[in-house]
């Protein structure tokens, strides 16, 4: 992509970083950076909503829908990489450090909480398309090779789906718990059901309701996303309702 006479061109990058093995929406310190040869020509960034409706019988017409939460973002984009000029390995380097963004790093499961890498695309002052995400998706072409078979030119194809992102009844400076993840309700979910896979304790449900603003425990709907605050803030939590 050219830049306009008299610019600076600025590159795209796509940084690593190790993921936070205490909870939370915080990235740990930062593993690796592949920095982009070339720009990308376009940018496929997505974001959806989620609806519910609940029809009732002989109803004659469809009943109001109710939203029931935001989806992260998701971006494509396509990584060029080229080494015909220096005849190396570098764009094997690259595409492998794509390919481990897929699986869990030592440190994480170490930790006894296995998680891939996350990742963060930047390029310049383009801040919409600048979120912590991890990697869903790679592809990798290869186009060309030397004699001995090592790769000097590929073609990439990443998806990203955004990690962070405002939640639902969550304010970030208000000293409300941060999350661990979300979970998205099945058929047959309960708060204490939950609270027991999340944290071992089904008694800890009632930090879960305060989290996400559930006032009736007993109606939980198919479909809508949960925040589970982080296992190590739920002292505070559970304090909070005990001395009510």
């Amino acid at each position: 992509m050219s830049s306009p006479p008299g610019s600076t061109l600025v590159r795209a990058s796509l940084k690593v970083y190790e993921p936070p093995t205490g909870g939370g929406t915080k990235p740990g310190g930062q593993t690796g950076e592949i920095k982009f040869q070339f720009n990308p020509n376009q940018l496929s960034l997505s974001k959806s909503a989620s609806w519910a409706r609940n029809p009732a019988r002989a109803a004659r017409a469809a009943g109001m829908p109710e939203f029931t939460g935001a989806q992260p973002r998701q971006l494509s984009l396509e990584m060029f990489l080229d080494a015909t000029s220096k005849q190396d390995t570098s764009v094997q380097k690259s595409v492998d450090t794509l390919l481990k963004c897929c699986v869990p790093t030592e440190p994480s499961i170490r930790a006894d909480r296995p998680s891939p890498p996350w990742v963060r695309f930047q390029w310049g002052s383009f801040s919409t398309v600048q979120f912590t995400a991890y990697v869903s998706q790679v592809s990798a072409t290869y186009t060309l090779f030397t004699s001995k078979g090592t790769p000097l030119r590929a073609t990439c194809s990443v998806t990203l789906e955004e990690i962070g992102g405002e939640t639902p009844g969550q304010n970030p400076t208000s000293g409300a718990l941060s999350a661990q993840r979300v979970h998205r309700v099945v058929a047959g979910d309960s708060l204490a059901s939950l609270a027991w896979q999340e944290y071992g304790d089904p008694g800890a449900w009632r930090v879960i309701a305060q989290a996400n603003g559930i006032d009736n425990p007993a109606r939980l709907r198919p479909g809508i996303e949960l925040l589970l605050p982080a296992a190590d803030e739920l002292g505070s939590g559970r304090q909070g309702e005990q001395g009510r």
